[in-house]
């Protein structure tokens, strides 16, 4: 057992030929990670973890948006972009995407006429007529 200030060091052993470990650097590059389905704050988050920028031309106050979902991004996951570069993001669809805009339907107008099918069938006869 070592004694007195030599009591603290522990040498541990070191391979022959060893003089210095490398520390891996971080890669220039980094994957783009799935937002499409994410509230805008979760989008935001997962963005910084990934060490993306995040953009959207259609919330010019993006910081500011929460609950908000992703509806496409560009570019897509799993690309591979330079740490930091700027993922755009959407929240809602464009003209003839998605769900086509449908909204609120209701009330129509003018209101459709009254009668339904009624209206469009000839009324029946005897099913049991002959032609003739």
């Amino acid at each position: 057992m070592p004694s007195g200030g030599d009591r603290h060091r522990l040498t541990l052993p070191v391979p022959l030929g060893v003089t210095s470990v490398r520390k891996p650097r971080k890669t220039p590059e980094v994957r783009v990670p799935r937002l499409v389905g994410l509230m805008a704050v979760d989008a935001r988050e997962t963005a910084e973890e990934g060490e993306v920028l995040l953009d959207s031309p259609d919330r010019p106050d993006l910081d500011l948006t929460v609950v908000d979902y992703v509806v496409r991004q560009y570019p897509l996951p799993d690309s591979e972009v330079p740490r930091w570069a700027v993922v755009t993001v959407w929240f809602d669809f464009g003209e003839g995407e998605g769900d086509g805009g449908a909204g609120v339907r209701e009330p129509r107008q003018p209101r459709p006429p009254s009668g339904g099918l009624q209206r469009e069938l000839d009324a029946p006869g005897d099913p049991f007529a002959l032609l003739g």
